[in-house]
């Protein structure tokens, strides 16, 4: 780690960023909610998954050894129906999409985690945990069903900071007048024709989604252990109402850290499959590198909202093959001067090669830089920019100077200064991000190569003909129609390159004004024809997941308002990084309600929202990363 830096990681519950220290020494214990297998997962279930992928891969590189536990809800309302409408069992079509699950994850480079529990391979343990809690009189029967009695726990809502006396049945929780309170939740679900179900004490059933995670955690990782995560949305009630069952089962049940990451985003609106607006990662991969869609994965912070636009594709895409491009021409240019004899940092003679000075510090300030950034929380939206571009810099700078004639050891210098860097690049910094692929660097670049001519509907047979086809133009002296060709194929995002009297194309990001593939929220009209199961989808979610929409109000830290102005019926607010405000905000809104964010000529910060809109509290403009 960099000198006297710690890891520091935000802890939702807390709601602060704490120093990370393991319950046992060089040990973690790590436990993240998985997919629920109906359907190809889409881009909220990739961001979940790199980003504790590279949590995962930072603790390894700290030196901890990681017990990582991920899901799988093979058993659940959605399941059910999914499998009903195909005319399947539920645990075939679980199982397929299970698998097509991890084949997105390979793809993605995803480390396989320790543990991949099934919900259905564990329902001894889920039913175990339940008798603890009924015995506890955390928990009541009603007919076949069991419910969890949120009143007989007085620290429920300690975790999102939900309130009891919001759950008003009939809002937006539903009404079951069977419960004592209407924000008591299913541990079991008695058996409904045509559903799968278990014997138990309280007559055949299934489990309710929240009671799952709780017993195979605990199972795995005993209850207590290091750090539960998940996305954002699953803190209420989700993971609210793990840490109520849990701690009424074991009055020692505690998790050290509970880790959210943010939305991910379409024109601002979170992806959801209730809206229709939400990308597959099959349908990304399909036309750009499965690395450029990682590198837009990481390219926000983990907890702030991730907007997905087709440029910032386009741009991952670029960064992809520029990294990949620089470490394939210093692979080609030290080959055959490594033949020659410089092995393990010293000449054919045994005698040490030592890199130059700017080697050293080019390699001291990206470790520097790299753990600085990781131990912040994993900030890796400023990684890949600042001291990593450097030492891609370095790196082509010296292959230029390579070319060059000098003296024998100011050559091997500079050999083992290109091997030094490159390593640091791609061992210190792009396999613990995740984006060192195991093909070697020339098959990526054609693997981007091809996603490239695949977006620009073309084959490289046609790009070949265009370039001979510029090239009769440049000998005839028509320079307007070489320039419109190299011109109409950049705008495909085909770049062509005269290197001597060669020429070469390469991907680059499409000039033509790129028709964004982002889904469009349906209209009123649209929403009334969405198709059968999808509004049957929509009318399934239990009163749990209904909690989802509620209001959480959280006490932030405080001085001053900022300025306030209204223009053009929009109402602004601008702050600077002095400004404290205090109050509350109501954090599951204010995504919604801001339209637009931007930085004026004096430095200030203005978020811009049409003025019916009512927001209930102050916003804390050092959280606002968070927050929006």
């Amino acid at each position: 780690m960099a000198a006297g830096k710690e890891f520091m990681v935000y802890n939702s519950m807390t709601r602060q960023k704490e120093t990370f220290r393991p319950i046992e020494p060089g040990k973690v214990s790590m436990y993240v909610c998985g997919i629920t297998a109906y359907d190809l997962s889409h881009l909220g279930h990739a961001r979940a998954a790199v980003n504790f992928d590279v949590l995962f891969r930072y603790l390894k590189h700290l030196g901890y050894e990681v017990t990582y536990v991920r899901n799988f809800t093979d058993v659940d309302d959605k399941i059910i129906m999914r499998a009903n409408k195909n005319g399947e069992d539920p645990f075939s079509l679980s199982s397929r999409f299970c698998k097509e699950y991890l084949n997105d994850m390979g793809d993605l480079q995803c480390l396989l985690p320790t543990h991949q529990p099934y919900v259905s391979e564990h329902i001894e343990h889920i039913k175990d945990l339940i008798t603890q809690i009924i015995n506890k009189e955390y928990a009541y029967l009603v007919g076949g069903d069991v419910f969890f009695a949120v009143d007989k726990f007085p620290n429920y809502g300690q975790l999102s900071g939900q309130k009891l006396e919001h759950n008003r049945a009939g809002e937006r929780v539903a009404v079951d007048s069977r419960k004592r309170n209407p924000a008591d939740f299913a541990l079991w679900k008695s058996a409904k024709p045509g559903e799968p179900s278990w014997e138990s004490p309280w007559g055949p059933g299934r489990p309710g989604w929240h009671i799952e995670c709780s017993a195979m955690s605990a199972h795995y990782l005993t209850f207590k252990f290091d750090i539960h995560g998940g996305g954002i949305d699953l803190i209420f009630p989700h993971h609210e109402n793990e840490v109520a069952q849990s701690c009424a089962a074991c009055q020692e049940s505690s998790v050290s850290y509970w880790m959210h990451n943010g939305h991910v985003t379409n024109n601002n609106e979170k992806m959801s499959k209730s809206l229709n607006n939400f990308f597959t990662i099959r349908e990304i991969t399909e036309k750009y590198h499965p690395l450029a869609l990682r590198h837009f994965l990481i390219s926000a912070h983990y907890r702030s909202p991730l907007n997905y636009t087709i440029s910032q594709l386009e741009s991952s895409s670029d960064a992809i093959y520029y990294v990949y491009q620089t470490l394939q021409d210093c692979e080609d240019a030290l080959a055959p001067l490594l033949e020659e004899g410089l092995k393990e940092g010293a000449d054919q003679n045994g005698k040490i090669v030592k890199i130059t000075l700017t080697a050293q510090e080019c390699i001291s300030k990206l470790k520097n830089e790299f753990e600085s950034k990781m131990c912040d929380d994993l900030n890796t939206a400023q990684i890949l920019t600042g001291a990593f571009q450097d030492a891609l810099k370095f790196i082509n700078s010296s292959l230029n100077g390579l070319k060059k004639k000098q003296q024998k050891q100011k050559q091997l210098s500079m050999v083992q200064s290109l091997i030094d860097v490159k390593k640091a690049v791609t061992d210190d910094v792009l396999d613990v991000l995740g984006l060192k692929s195991s093909h070697t660097y020339s098959e990526v670049l054609q693997q981007l190569k091809a996603k490239a001519l695949e977006r620009a509907g073309m084959v490289e047979n046609d790009v070949l003909k265009k370039i001979e086809e510029r090239k009769r133009a440049r000998e005839n002296k028509d320079f307007a129609m070489s320039d419109q060709i190299r011109a109409d194929l950049t705008r495909k995002g085909i770049a062509l390159m005269d290197v001597g009297k060669e020429t070469i194309w390469r991907p680059c990001v499409r000039e033509e004004p790129i028709k964004e593939e982002e889904k469009q929220l349906p209209t009123e009209e649209e929403q009334k024809v969405l198709p059968v199961e999808q509004k049957e989808e929509q009318k399934q979610l239990s009163s749990e997941e209904e909690h989802n929409a509620l209001p959480v109000e959280k006490e932030l830290a405080v001085s001053t308002w900022p300025n306030t102005q209204v223009q053009n019926g929009f109402k602004n607010l601008s702050f600077n990084n002095k400004d404290k405000i205090k109050g509350k905000v109501n954090s599951t809104r204010i995504d919604f309600l801001v339209i637009k964010m931007k930085t004026n000529e004096k430095g200030l910060k203005t978020l811009s929202f049409n003025d019916k809109d009512k927001i209930k509290g102050k916003v804390n403009s050092t959280r606002i990363d968070f927050l929006v």
